[in-house]
């Protein structure tokens, strides 16, 4: 399981390198591990994303995801 704070750290580093690209890149990354089958990398991503859209204070995915 990956710690929140390393979420909150990539999310971080994202949206400092590619602004509002972040998002994009972080669904990318997540749908490239779900091409692969790995669920577990397409829940990181999920939560990545999601503290994304709050860093850029989005509001939270339509499906409820969480970052826990």
């Amino acid at each position: 399981m990956v710690e929140a704070i390393d979420i909150w750290r990539t999310a971080s580093t994202l949206v400092a390198a590619h602004g509002e690209d972040a998002v994009i890149l972080a669904a990318q990354n997540a749908d490239r591990h779900l091409e692969q089958g790995d669920m577990n990398g397409v829940a990181v991503w999920k939560r990545v994303l999601a503290a994304i859209r709050e860093l850029q204070d989005q509001s939270p995915p339509p499906d409820g995801t969480s970052l826990n």
